[in-house]
């Protein structure tokens, strides 16, 4: 075995499989360290406590000549912040002011604007004068595809058509008005458009009760009834948002009652993850164990929800040996822990202690979101020092290539990158809530407003699943670390340019040549799937297969069979043949009904060599003692 793989390398064996005592549990409890497992990013918090100033993220520097100036502007705006939901006004302001100013100077541009709104008022009193008389006319425009809101039969009634016809006319004439003006950046495009059609949806008549036919329906028939739920739903939601307690209906669900329950062990713990090793259900395994690591901003058990659509289980019932990171919920007191603490401490801690569990078998690495980004910087880093532990790599919604990351580019310009470090500086960390608010912006029509009127008006309290509990069981992200991907990767695009270091040396994802498995969702407005795609641009792998998912971010993975209206396209691209652009993969890949499971297993099984006798759960001759039953103690930290 190489020098690599063995624990040692990190902390001793004894003290860094000890847990820290977590903040908050409704768990098991986990003993605390001692002073030896300590690492030096500890010291450097220890330090902090002490009085020294709080940690920078790697490569920042002082910009004024007093600490004391800087932390009075930091202080100043994380508290904008806090009264802005995150949201940097001056940002705000500076889009609004480049694309008015470039308007104000584009004459055609005006002319033509004020040509589309003669046109659509024209357009809509025909309408209106048609409908009146004929209830079945066609409308004059159409919603989106993935607009949903005006979808009610009731909305095809006079006077409900022509306010639901206006307002998309307006919606159209407003995307109209704020692209294509001369002058304006791409990004100064993408954040006014956002921020337009933030208000917009805000607005829609969809969310105004006697603009609602559906509401105005309702009413009459229970007679207020269903605004007495609402009213009940709302004052719930507001004592829960006040207390700081998870959504209504998440208690029906609890971890390693009904969810994350397929069996394992802890067989492995440092002071920033568990290694857990599930049992296996065969009486064969193949011979190379598969390690899946998730995002650290969620709890893993996305992986291994319900029973019926726990990927985990999934893969242990068909014969794989499977090991899983659950991460630390880090706190104020893990401000300094950075990217390469968790490749170091997660990832390849991890490949260690599975290296001496399992020695001389390679191992497939599965990385999920921000768990793949990760996994992609350990694969490179391990390719470029001659580290050939890794048989395959399988990434799920991972992007390599940050130059379009969707509409969460608008929030990844300087204003609100400095706003988003300062609220991070000044608790250490940020907090779960400020990540899913962040995302439900991006979707505000369906995650805020359409929920708004269907539990507050309607009456209809939207029924809990496992997967909306795992999405309420966030964690938090540690100051140092999230500044690193948003500066290093998002910002400055390090990973695809060559660019980022580890251990004073650059990596590049072309240095690794064993097969990769990636899979995208072509509903997913975190990842977005072209973006993923781009890794064929970077890869030189000897096989680089990609697959595209029906569904969103999450749900183009917890993709169980049997599920309808499930469909993905697979293809793979082996090392020397020509690479396809995205359109013409996707127009040319046959379509295939159902889940990819299934081809995900067939082609784990076709690049592992064969059975062996199950092996045992961790090894207590080498120190990977079984710790205590999974899902561990790291998933119940709150």
């Amino acid at each position: 075995m190489n020098a690599t793989s063995n624990p040692t390398s990190l902390t001793t064996p004894t003290d860094d499989r000890r847990a820290i005592t977590p903040s908050a549990s409704n768990g098991p409890s986990a003993p605390s360290p001692s002073q030896e497992a300590l690492e030096p990013a500890a010291a450097s918090r220890q330090a902090g406590a002490l009085g020294a100033r709080p940690g920078r993220r790697i490569g920042d520097r002082a910009l004024y000549e007093s600490e004391w100036l800087e932390s009075a502007d930091r202080m100043t705006n994380a508290a904008i912040a806090h009264a802005t939901g995150g949201i940097s006004p001056t940002s705000v302001a500076m889009d609004l002011f480049g694309w008015m100013a470039h308007l104000a100077s584009s004459p055609g541009k005006q002319f033509e604007l004020g040509q589309k709104a003669v046109r659509k008022a024209l357009r809509l009193g025909r309408y209106a004068a048609t409908c009146a008389a004929d209830p079945g006319a066609a409308p004059c425009i159409e919603p989106l595809a993935q607009d949903h809101r005006f979808e009610h039969e009731a909305w095809q009634r006079f006077p409900y058509n022509v306010i639901y016809q206006a307002f998309l006319l307006d919606q159209q004439w407003w995307h109209n008005a704020t692209t294509g003006v001369r002058g304006v950046s791409k990004h100064n495009e993408e954040a006014v458009s956002f921020i337009t059609r933030q208000v917009l949806d805000m607005f829609s008549p969809s969310n105004i009760p006697f603009f609602n036919p559906e509401i105005v329906q309702t009413t009459l028939a229970e007679g207020g009834a269903n605004l007495l739920r609402g009213a009940q739903n709302f004052a719930e939601d507001l004592r829960r948002g006040i207390r700081g307690e998870p959504p209504a209906g998440t208690e029906t669900f609890q971890v390693g009652k009904n969810l994350a329950v397929t069996p394992g062990k802890v067989v492995y713990r440092n002071r920033l993850m568990e290694l857990i090793q599930y049992t296996p259900t065969t009486a064969s395994v193949q011979h190379e164990p598969v390690l899946m690591q998730s995002a650290w901003m969620m709890k893993y058990y996305i992986l291994d929800l319900s029973p019926h659509n726990s990927l985990v289980k999934y893969l242990v019932d068909r014969g794989h040996t499977v090991f899983m990171i659950s991460w630390l919920n880090p706190g104020p007191e893990d401000r300094d822990l950075g990217l390469e603490d968790y490749r170091k401490l997660g990832t390849m801690a991890a490949i260690d202690a599975i290296s001496d569990i399992l020695p001389d078998r390679k191992i497939h690495a599965v990385g999920y979101c921000l768990g793949g980004i990760l996994l992609t910087i350990a694969a490179a880093v391990m390719a470029r020092d001659g580290d050939d532990r890794l048989a395959s790599v399988t990434l799920f919604t991972t992007m390599t290539d940050f130059t379009e990351v969707g509409e969460i580019n608008v929030f990844m310009d300087a204003g609100e990158v400095t706003m988003l470090e300062d609220i991070m500086w000044q608790k250490g960390y940020l907090d779960h809530k400020q990540i899913s608010g962040g995302f439900q912006l991006l979707k505000s029509a369906d995650l805020i407003w359409s929920k708004m009127v269907r539990e507050y008006y309607l009456g209809n309290r939207e029924p809990m699943f496992d997967l909306m509990a795992w999405n309420a069981d966030g964690t938090r992200m540690p100051y140092r670390q999230h500044s690193e991907v948003l500066r290093r990767l998002y910002v400055d695009n390090e990973l695809f340019e060559g660019k980022y270091m580890v251990g004073g040396r650059a990596i590049s994802i072309s240095n690794i040549h064993c097969p990769i498995f990636a899979v995208a969702a072509v509903a997913d407005h975190v990842a977005p799937w072209h973006s993923v795609y781009k890794l064929h641009l970077q890869s030189d792998a000897t096989e680089l297969t990609f697959v595209l998912t029906s569904g969103g971010h999450n749900v183009g993975i917890v993709n169980e069979p049997g599920r309808p209206r499930r469909k993905f396209q697979m293809a793979t691209c082996k090392e020397g043949e020509r690479c396809l652009d995205a359109e013409t993969w996707k127009a040319q890949t046959p379509v295939t009904q159902g889940s990819w499971w299934p081809a995900w297993d067939q082609w784990l099984t076709q690049h592992s060599s064969g059975g062996v006798t199950p092996p045992l759960m961790g090894a207590p001759d080498k120190g990977y003692e079984p710790l205590c039953d999974a899902p561990g103690t790291y998933v119940y930290q709150k």
